[in-house]
Parts: structure tokens; C-alpha cells; sequence
């Protein structure tokens, strides 16, 4: 069974394994049934503090990282190809304890998508969201950027529509 076919229950019990997650203190607690949304936490443990005692950066932006792409990858299906392109994270304040986030797919924003690819371009959208305390502090905001395309009807991807010149790096006339 491969990864793309995988239930959200099954994938959600995976990553909870995945040595990546289970070492940082990341555990997926939820994962809609249908890809609409997800929920993790990172545990505050001796392993993933950082310095000063507070959560590493690194353990929360991992604890983002694959979620926009997997929910909008598999709530647009496999006519498209859906990866990550872009990243960055801003620390508000520092994480002392358990912290969450929190993400979620619109359909209305699933739509932008396939109208911004319709043509067989390219979208580059970007999604944000807040990891924060138990009491609603917000640690950090993550916004991570993805690419979409549509497939060919063979499963290839559309080839990349550019104009001439852009495609040979010079200026046209007239």
C-alpha cells in the first residue's frame, strides 16, 4: 500500500511512529476522514528543548511541516501534483509546555486552486498557521508555500506555460 493511498487513520497512526515525530515528542491527534483538517501536538521533554529550556525551532516547524501538503494533497486527488516549495517560521514567544497546531483545508480555497490551474499552470499558494500553548499563547506562526499542477490525463505533469520571452530570459519588442 502506498503512502498516497493510505486512510488518514492509517496515516495518522503512522506518523505517530515515524521516528522523526516520536523522538521530537510530535504526535498527530487528529486527522479528519476526509483530509479536511489536522490537529498535532509536541510535548515539552528533556530531548527537544533547546538551550534556554524551551522548545527547539526546529521540533516546531517540523511539527507544521507535511500537513498543508498532505490534507490539500489528497483533498484535490491524484489528477494533481502537490509539493512543498517554500517555508518560514516566526517565533512570538517561547514554548514552556505542551503546544498545538492546528490546520485546515477550505473547499473555497481548494477551488482557488483548481481555477489557478485549470489552464495547466502552476498555483503557488501559501497557507499559515499558529502553533500555540495550551492557553492560547502563540509560540510561533508558520507559513508554508506549496506548488500545485494538474496532471496530463496520462498522469504526467501539464507542461509549464511561459511566454517566449520568458522562457529565453530576453525582453520582446512591440
Amino acid at each position: 500500500m502506498s503512502r498516497r493511498s493510505m486512510s488518514p487513520r492509517g496515516l495518522r497512526r503512522a506518523m505517530n511512529w515515524w521516528p522523526p515525530y516520536l523522538f521530537a515528542g510530535v504526535r498527530v491527534v487528529h486527522l479528519a476522514e476526509d483530509w479536511s483538517s489536522a490537529r498535532v501536538r509536541l510535548r515539552l521533554r528533556r530531548f527537544n528543548t533547546n538551550y534556554v529550556g524551551t522548545h527547539f525551532g526546529g521540533s516546531l516547524f517540523s511539527m507544521s511541516d507535511p500537513f498543508w501538503m498532505l490534507l490539500v494533497m489528497n483533498r484535490l486527488g491524484r489528477d494533481y501534483i502537490v509539493w512543498d516549495k517554500a517555508g518560514e517560521i516566526d517565533f512570538v514567544s517561547p514554548g514552556r509546555g505542551d503546544v498545538f497546531a492546528e490546520f485546515e483545508v477550505t473547499e473555497e480555497r481548494l477551488e482557488e486552486i483548481r481555477e489557478a490551474t485549470a489552464d495547466g499552470g502552476k498555483a503557488l499558494p501559501w497557507f499559515e498557521n499558529e502553533v500555540v500553548a495550551a492557553d492560547g499563547t502563540v509560540v510561533a506562526r508558520v507559513r508554508k508555500q506549496l506548488y500545485v499542477r494538474r496532471k496530463h490525463r496520462d498522469g504526467r505533469p501539464e507542461p509549464e506555460r511561459t511566454e517566449p520571452a520568458a522562457a529565453t530570459g530576453h525582453p520582446t519588442e512591440g
